[in-house]
């Protein structure tokens, strides 16, 4: 048996932005940290939202200093904005870097301690301040995991911390937020939710339910993501591809991601890779590794998406699946490590340092055929081409 985490609010659909004072209010929460950057600060969004929760009489103050691929030093900071600012609550909003602060300043703020006390395999599950989620981006379905990810600033390891603390109690998806996002942005992000669906699917902690879930969301993402990338402005494929997001986070929240996470992680930390690419670079490989060790779940993933019909074999089907993916990189001009212009040579001497940190993140511990370092080295090798 399995048991299942979810926010205990979630308000979905275009326009919801406008219902985050009402929903807040049901919460009792008086005064809030807003968690966003400086971009959402320009564009006059969080004056909006700070507008809508000031009718209901919130309380709100802004920190707007998040940088992408959080650190422990912007938390630490973040977190310090919290607790001079009394506040009973944190909002975040914007990208997965926002959400994710937010999550970790809400944890901090009510604890002692670092970051880095918290990572994997440790997990969080006693109160943090309550988390309100407003995503403005399709992919990292944060608004809706029990995970944060928060680099080391002193290691330059990307630490997974996991457990009940971070889930918000709130979570508005309006995808009317993500009409503005540029193409490159579209796709990283709607590749990381993809591959959140198809990893939870395959993963060996999958259950009936993040299965609905992760099916579900790879018939949302699947046909509609490369629309949305041609089509910013097309509004059906921005709500699909958003919905897609949030079940996949559901998805993997109640399961797990597995080994395209686990080597993702140290590529971002290393390089400073947006998280979301670094994904997308190596699903095709890693998808192609792992068959062996479900070859049936990864022909699933295929019927389901459209890629392979109900009757083929699942050896077809599995191995159109690889194929179909990487179409789609081709597609939404996915960059390999290389021609993102990453340093060879750097690359090559960090190898067994990311096959360690992929590895004790626990990630690859849940994919569907398990590597050790050296399989990982000769994947992250393929990968670079």
């Amino acid at each position: 048996m399995s048991a299942l985490t979810l926010p205990r609010m979630i308000r979905v659909g275009g326009g919801v932005l406008a219902e985050a004072g009402q929903a807040v209010a049901l919460l009792s929460i008086k005064r809030l940290a807003i968690i966003t950057d400086k971009y959402l600060l320009t564009t006059g969004a969080v004056d909006r939202l700070q507008g809508v929760l000031a009718a209901q009489g919130i309380e709100t103050l802004v920190f707007s200093d998040t940088v992408p691929d959080p650190t422990s030093d912007c938390v630490d900071a973040a977190t310090c904005f919290v607790r001079a600012g009394g506040c009973d609550g944190v909002i975040g909003f914007g990208g997965g870097s926002p959400i994710d602060t937010a999550k970790a300043a809400a944890v901090l703020a009510v604890r002692q301690g670092k970051m880095r006390d918290l990572k994997a395999p440790h997990q969080e599950d006693n109160p943090a301040l309550p988390i309100i989620a407003i995503p403005t981006t399709a992919g990292t379905g944060s608004e809706a995991t029990r995970f944060t990810i928060v680099t080391d600033t002193e290691t330059d390891e990307k630490m997974l911390c996991a457990g009940l603390a971070y889930l918000p109690v709130l979570s508005i998806v309006d995808y009317e937020l993500t009409l503005t996002m540029p193409p490159r942005l579209t796709a990283d992000t709607g590749i990381d939710a993809l591959t959140h669906a198809i990893e939870a699917y395959v993963s060996r902690l999958a259950n009936p339910f993040s299965d609905a879930m992760a099916l579900s969301a790879m018939r949302a993402i699947w046909p509609w993501l490369p629309k949305a990338y041609h089509e910013p402005g097309n509004r059906t494929a921005r709500e699909h591809v958003m919905f897609g997001a949030l079940q996949a986070g559901i998805a993997f929240s109640n399961a797990s991601v597995g080994l395209v996470h686990g080597m993702s992680r140290p590529i971002g930390a290393h390089f400073h890779v947006a998280h979301g690419l670094s994904n997308a670079m190596l699903l095709p490989a890693v998808t192609r590794w792992s068959i062996k060790g479900h070859e049936a779940r990864y022909a699933d993933c295929a019927r389901t998406m459209g890629i392979a019909t109900a009757d083929a074999e699942n050896a077809q089907a599995a191995a159109w699946l690889v194929e179909a993916l990487r179409a789609l990189n081709q597609e939404l001009a996915v960059p390999g490590p290389r021609q993102y212009g990453l340093d060879g040579e750097r690359w090559r001497s960090l190898r067994p340092l990311m096959a360690e940190q992929a590895l004790a993140s626990g990630s690859p511990g849940n994919n569907p055929r398990v590597p050790d370092a050296a399989q990982i080295i000769a994947i992250y090798d393929e990968v670079w081409g």
